[in-house]
């Protein structure tokens, strides 16, 4: 699954995934608390359950299935003819999970011919006596005639925080109830879902290969592991497809997907590399994935290890449950992942791109190589988040893999219950626990840390010996641990124990003094975190006169001092100078050395702790210098921090700045840079941006022309709703809130249906953007329908998400339109709804 990202919800934070974290994937709401951070050192509390790797008493060899389905009822009519083998001891039980089924048949073959069994059902696990006992190693086959009903699970089927389902298979719009939107039927088995939808043993160390016949309507396609074998007429408008998987691989791996998609094919040396899209985006195909054949080639480059599946696919699919799929062969993602022209020009790497390259390196760990159990999944995730720092450095240079890096470990850092949680955890309440900040965003930092103190070819060197002595089978870090040390020549013991099996990160303060009758530069690292002081290796640069002189160094204990040759004060000491330790700093530079480090040091972190380090001093004078030279850094991100850091409330800082965030608004290569000045200068409510703000309206980014409608409507109302009803023709994403915040400010009655219809059609995070429009449009509306559908829409969206934002808030919206409807006709109606509505919130969990 991709890391957990960015996704903001009012009066809460998100806690991304990256993924951004499970990313991104484009929507998780994994928010953590406004509270104060806790210690970094902290132990971890006790957890529910010490799980064990299960035990292997069976193994899988082959698994046939052939499937049908009732689009009507939501059901799958289900054949399956699975292989195994006792693994260690003579069995004469097979134990499967089959969660929810209606189990019609259960034998053993014979030739030809199934011996009916007996059998005990749980409506959880399936267990099958087998009559005699059967010799380890001795390969037998069972038949299993079955029905599944994804739909009628109940709570079972309700997944987690990071994946919002468990049912396994999914029908979307099988009655074609909504209009416009696509029929389609996919699956999501990550971590044991699908035993829903298939009998087999559901643990990440079972290994099996594969064969998938689906009869659907044959107007459609079907996508599968491995290769499509076959197609045959199945009766009249069905057709049936086979696709087979030869090489072994984990049962949660197995997918389907079925619906209207258009195929845009594309090869990497000779191997299939196809995209499937629903018909109206498959124009833009390659524009999102194209660049696939290319992290292909560098991914199995960098590896020493070739992509080691037949084919590999990606599909678009409706609703999924969350950002991505690393399905062997065939990676599944959510409607993120695909959109108009227009919709890509406000794209940014951590979306899509990362994503893509996020589940096509999990091919390699997680796929080809499995997680041993869940309790070792930064086998699978770790890497995969380490592969979007990996990517956007060979794609995009340096710089973009720090921000990508910082991007995951600010994600980290937002959580102060991540820091008592070791990355190797077998202590756990649920598995679905396991999916967070540790595992994505600390776990591939750790990576890249770990990375540089072994040297690229060193490193690279240790994965491709991982990846070939565990081919096909399963790893876990003391594998990886033994390949690196096989590799490097070095004990790391030291390391995992650090990184792996332990807790927390170091929190440190940096003070510095130069000596000058000793003509040396001291620097004193102090680890204020609980617990073992961090072993720490190093780098540190001294500047002089523009020049850099680099030393390594080592950390150890809790207060160190370090001791550098210096004939002159230098004018900078830069501590961790290639900017990679996984660590809380606080360090006690001067504003001008910060300054000087801007200039200077280069490199991304470099640059954006000036940044930050000036945000704290903004009435000094250097500290505006340094933020005025970050609106033309070289980094869109870093220039669009700059952007925001600046306090325009500052009159000489005012002057300064406006002239080039006009600039920048008007002529910024960079949506994201254009956004940022749009909307800082949309602050100032200076009419002499009107015509910036019209400019702005020609853009063909969504992003932009949101921005510069919302910074129009304070300065002419009149002509803001006249603008945006001119984009109801063509409008997505950011431009469609900032046409419900006009009709919210500037419209009325006329415009309460196209804004009912916008909510009710945009992703759950569009919507609390739109939520105050909404409101400013109910405080005026006299209409009972219009005001109870409203009231309504902002009651459910709170009770949906109460777990995640502040509930006050939306309750004080409600508590304004009731002010606002006061004095109307339909005050005493509007008083009802919306004490109804306080108390559903209320009592909601």
């Amino acid at each position: 699954m991709p890391g957990l990202q960015t996704e903001r919800l009012p009066g809460a934070q998100l806690q991304v995934s990256s993924y951004l974290v499970r990313l991104m994937r484009i929507f998780f709401l994994l928010f953590t608390a406004l509270a104060s951070i806790a210690s970094a050192g902290a132990q971890q509390a006790p957890a529910t359950t010490l799980h064990a790797t299960e035990r292997r008493v069976n193994d899988l060899v082959h698994t046939k299935l052939d499937v049908r389905f009732d689009y009507a009822k939501r059901y799958l009519y289900g054949k399956t003819w699975i292989t195994l083998k006792p693994h260690a001891f003579a069995t004469d039980t097979l134990r499967l999970d089959a969660k929810g089924m209606d189990i019609k048949t259960a034998g053993l073959l014979q030739g030809t011919q199934v011996q009916p069994l007996k059998y005990d059902y749980n409506q959880q696990q399936l267990l099958i006596h087998l009559g005699r006992k059967v010799p380890a190693g001795e390969s037998y086959s069972i038949y299993i005639e079955y029905t599944a009903k994804p739909d009628e699970l109940g709570a079972s089927g309700q997944g987690s925080a990071a994946i919002r389902g468990a049912k396994g298979l999914y029908f979307i719009n099988p009655d074609s109830a909504v209009k416009g939107k696509p029929v389609q039927i996919w699956t999501q088995g990550e971590t044991d879902a699908n035993s829903v939808w298939f009998p087999t043993i559901d643990q990440p160390n079972q290994k099996t290969t594969e064969e998938i016949s689906m009869t659907v309507p044959s107007k459609y396609i079907t996508l599968s592991n491995g290769s499509l074998v076959s197609q045959q007429p199945a009766g009249p408008g069905l057709r049936t497809d086979t696709w087979k998987m030869n090489e072994p691989h984990a049962p949660y791996l197995f997918m389907m997907a079925v619906g209207d998609f258009r195929i845009t094919k594309d090869t990497w040396r000779g191997k299939e590399v196809n995209y499937y899209l629903e018909p109206q985006y498959a124009a833009q195909a390659k524009a999102v994935f194209g660049k696939t054949p290319r992290m292909l080639e560098f991914f199995s480059q960098r590896l020493g290890v070739d992509f080691p599946w037949n084919k590999y696919s990606q599909v678009v699919c409706r609703d999924f449950v969350a950002g991505a799929m690393e399905n062997t062969t065939a990676s599944l993602f959510g409607e993120q992942a695909q959109g108009s022209a227009r919709e890509l020009l406000d794209w940014q790497y951590a979306g899509v791109e990362r994503e893509i390259a996020h589940e096509l390196f999990h091919q390699w760990f997680g796929d080809y190589v499995t997680a041993e159990s869940w309790g070792n999944l930064t086998m699978n995730e770790s890497f995969a988040n380490f592969s979007e720092i990996l990517w956007a450095e060979h794609e995009y240079g340096a710089d973009a893999a720090a921000q990508q890096a910082d991007l995951s470990l600010r994600t980290y850092f937002r959580g102060a219950a991540n820091y008592a949680k070791p990355l190797v955890r077998f202590q756990y309440a649920d598995k679905e626990d396991l999916f967070d900040a540790v595992t994505y965003q600390k776990g591939g930092n750790i990576l890249n840390m770990l990375r540089h103190y072994l040297g690229d070819d060193v490193f690279f060197r240790g994965l491709q010996r991982y990846l070939t002595q565990q081919a096909f089978s399963t790893g876990e870090p003391h594998q990886l641990r033994l390949a690196l040390e096989e590799a490097s020549g070095r004990d790391l013991n030291w390391f995992f124990n650090q990184w792996y099996y332990g807790a927390g990160h170091p929190v440190v303060t940096i003070d510095y003094q130069w000596e000058a009758a000793r003509k040396r530069q001291a620097v004193v690292v102090h680890q204020t975190q609980a617990g073992t002081p961090f072993v720490l290796p190093l780098s540190v640069d001294l500047y002089t006169k523009g020049r850099a002189q680099r030393y390594p160094a080592t950390l150890r204990h809790a207060v160190d001092t370090l001791y550098f040759p210096a004939a002159t004060k230098p004018d900078l000491v830069n501590v961790d100078a290639e900017k990679v330790l996984v660590w809380q700093k606080e360090d006690h530079k001067s504003l001008a050395e910060f300054a000087y480090q801007y200039r200077h040091a280069g490199r991304y972190l470099d640059r954006r702790e000036a940044l930050r380090a000036a945000q704290a001093k903004l009435a000094d004078p250097l500290a505006q210098q340094i933020l005025l030279a970050g609106l033309a850094d070289k980094l869109p991100a870093l220039r669009e921090m700059a952007v925001e850091l600046i306090d325009l409330k500052n009159a000489a800082l005012r002057k300064a700045a406006a002239p080039q965030l006009a600039k920048l608004a008007a002529a910024d290569s960079s949506v994201q840079v254009q956004v940022a000045a749009l909307t800082a200068l949309a602050t100032l409510k200076d009419q002499r941006y009107a015509r910036l703000f019209n400019q702005a309206l020609g853009s063909k980014s969504y992003r932009v022309q949101g921005t510069a409608l919302q910074g129009l409507l304070p300065l002419n109302p009149a002509q803001a709703l006249a603008r945006a009803t001119a984009f109801e023709t063509d409008n997505k994403g950011a431009l469609t809130v900032a046409l419900v915040t006009v009709y919210g400010q500037a419209g009325g009655a006329a415009q309460w249906l196209s804004v009912l219809a916008k909510y009710d059609a945009a992703t759950p995070n569009a919507r609390f953007d739109m939520l105050p429009g909404l409101g400013g449009l109910l405080g005026r509306l006299d209409d009972p329908t219009a005001l109870t559908q409203g009231i309504g829409r902002i009651k459910d969206l709170t009770v949906q998400y109460k777990a995640f934002i502040d509930s006050n808030r939306l309750i004080g919206l409600l508590r304004q339109v009731q002010q606002r409807q006061a004095t109307r006709p339909n005050a005493s109606l509007v008083a009802g709804l919306v004490e109804q509505a306080v108390a559903e919130i209320q009592a909601a969990k």
